[in-house]
């Protein structure tokens, strides 16, 4: 599947083709606060099909508790997340579903580090619902 993203203020843009079977929702904590929500969901794009279309990402490293280190890339302007990578030569890049345009359609097939969720993440159907705020 091909997908379009974006930055919140529009100054990057890309494409990449993705297989929507390998979207993830990970509960890490380092998700957590990146994201600012209980979890961020994203989905790998394998190197050759990213194609980076219009404005240059910030990046910076992130060394994890395992030692693992991910270059985390942004946008400079509004500081939308764009992808993790590997830091060198990088096999695949890691979308930020939520930046994605097809996002409706790219449900998460699975959960990782499920062991840092917070508990009312799991199901909110029964949280009072309002179309617009």
């Amino acid at each position: 599947m091909i997908v379009h993203g974006r930055c919140h203020c529009g100054g990057i843009s890309y494409e990449a083709e993705i297989d929507p079977a390998r979207v993830s929702a990970c509960h890490c904590t380092d998700c957590q606060r990146l994201s600012g929500s209980p979890y961020r969901v994203s989905v790998p794009a394998p190197r050759e099909t990213f194609r980076l279309l219009q404005g240059t990402p910030r990046t910076y490293v992130k060394t994890a508790d395992s030692g693992n280190q991910r270059i985390h890339a942004f946008c400079p302007v509004c500081a939308a997340p764009v992808y993790a990578s590997a830091v060198s030569d990088p096999p695949f890049y890691s979308l930020r579903v939520g930046c994605l345009d097809e996002r409706a359609s790219l449900p998460p097939q699975r959960q990782i580090w499920c062991k840092s969720a917070v508990g009312w993440s799991g199901d909110l159907r029964d949280v009072p619902r309002v179309e617009r705020q």
